[in-house]
């Protein structure tokens, strides 16, 4: 999977600068976000992980997701079958592959919402580590190095 951005206007500090071009941070971005597409559509099977991201990512891959499927569909196919994890700060509690009541903060956690209920519903699997990415980003290249 190659390495994309994906710029909300607004949220980065490039954005105030004077020499800041929008219509090309917008293409680029654009660009970026059809790869990204594009590279979900092979999903199947895979394996998707979201550091510490709690609202662009989540939806930009739900978006992605979303488009993958309808092409995966139209070929026969499907993307449902597949792993997520989300590494994050957020305290998790109680069962994580359900939705809280919508009066609890919870709720509104876009990466539990979206990668760890919403997108493996219909067959993926979904896990949650909470902790500090100078642990757990070292604990999974371990992990992941120990099964070579």
């Amino acid at each position: 999977m190659p390495a994309t951005v994906h710029v909300g206007l607004g949220y980065d500090i490039v954005h105030e600068h004077a020499n800041c071009d929008g219509a090309a941070v917008g293409a680029a971005s654009y660009r970026d976000f059809l790869i990204f597409a594009h590279g979900v559509q092979n999903l199947e099977g895979g394996v998707v992980l979201s550091f510490g991201s709690a609202v662009m990512a989540p939806e930009v891959y739900l978006k992605a997701l979303s488009m993958a499927r309808n092409v995966a569909r139209q070929q026969g196919r499907e993307v449902s079958h597949f792993t997520t994890a989300v590494f994050d700060l957020m305290p998790m509690s109680g069962d994580f592959h359900r939705e809280p009541p919508k009066t609890e903060a919870a709720y509104y956690f876009r990466p539990r919402k979206t990668m760890l209920i919403r997108t493996v519903a219909d067959g993926g699997v979904s896990y949650y580590f909470e902790g500090d990415h100078r642990a757990t980003l070292p604990a999974l290249w371990r992990a992941v190095e120990g099964t070579r």
